[in-house]
């Protein structure tokens, strides 16, 4: 029997048991796998374990040490593997780190998920904020949220939605400098720009057809998304917002969509994790549940 664990728990059984044959009948197994993992332990450790007489088995002095000692190691493993525990801490205990950006994260995921966190009172969201794709493997995230495609093959990604992209501005600024009617009258309007903080470049404004468009001269500039809001709210120009912003302002009559024939494609919104294995179920529940809230 190669396996010293294995050996060791028939050991402790058949310590614990009149003889070798009850020991076989507590592990399932026959007499004969018992009497030998007993006998490849005796010719490792170079001493003899049992007394065997015609009336059974008895522990001798080293025997009795070791079935000490090996009981607490035995449990010891056990106890790691124990299925029932180990399901319940990882449903209901330990920390799920989750990376998104900010239009998510500040508002829609903490709201979102706060019912199944009270629901597992030992589940910790820990929540990363950024604009950048965070390598989920490098950086120790469990999950990331992100719109774009997740190109990478390390990564499982699901598509839990899309998500539009508008050019808004506030009814004044637009009765103020007119609609623009193509990009290049767009252009030569006051506009906003969002910073890449990876590059320190602002990002280009996306169209249909996968036109991109670079914003050179910008009226205000930010590396935030709500900053860059609130200054299209105030009316510093005209901004291309995600839907998540725009959405609840267009509808409330604060700003107006303009060019929206030159809309791009939605963006897909991915919830990703790495392919790592197993996936702890406090993972597993967290990831589920973002891909069915941001649907």
């Amino acid at each position: 029997m190669s396996n010293r664990l294995e050996a060791l728990r028939v050991f402790c059984a058949a310590a614990d048991a009149a003889n070798f044959r009850d020991a076989a009948v507590r592990l399932s197994v026959s007499p004969q796998v018992v009497t030998r993992a007993v006998r490849e332990l005796e010719e490792e450790l170079g001493e003899p374990l049992f007394h065997r007489s015609t009336r059974g088995v008895q522990l001798t002095d080293f025997g009795r040490q070791l079935a000490q000692r090996a009981r607490t190691a035995v449990g010891g493993v056990d106890a790691l593997f124990h299925r029932t525990d180990r399901r319940a801490l990882s449903q209901h205990a330990g920390t799920v780190r989750v990376t998104a950006p900010n239009v998510f994260g500040r508002r829609l995921i903490p709201q979102a998920l706060a019912p199944m966190l009270a629901a597992h009172p030992g589940l910790v969201l820990d929540l990363r904020l950024s604009e950048e794709h965070a390598d989920v493997v490098d950086q120790q995230i469990d999950i990331g949220v992100r719109a774009g495609p997740i190109r990478d093959a390390r990564f499982v990604a699901r598509t839990a939605g899309r998500m539009p992209l508008y050019v808004v501005a506030t009814p004044a600024l637009v009765a103020r400098t007119g609609v623009p009617k193509d990009l290049e009258a767009l252009a030569a309007m006051p506009l906003t720009a969002l910073i890449d903080r990876a590059s320190g470049r602002p990002w280009s404004w996306f169209f249909s057809k996968g036109r991109q468009v670079p914003i050179t001269s910008p009226a205000f500039v930010t590396d935030d998304v709500d900053a860059e809001c609130a200054a299209v709210q105030a009316g510093l120009g005209f901004g291309q917002l995600v839907a998540p912003l725009a959405e609840p302002l267009l509808q409330a009559g604060v700003l107006v969509a303009v060019l929206e024939a030159e809309a791009p494609e939605p963006w897909p919104i991915h919830v990703y994790r790495s392919q790592r294995a197993p996936v702890p179920a406090r993972v597993r529940l967290v990831y589920d549940e973002l891909v069915r809230v941001l649907r």
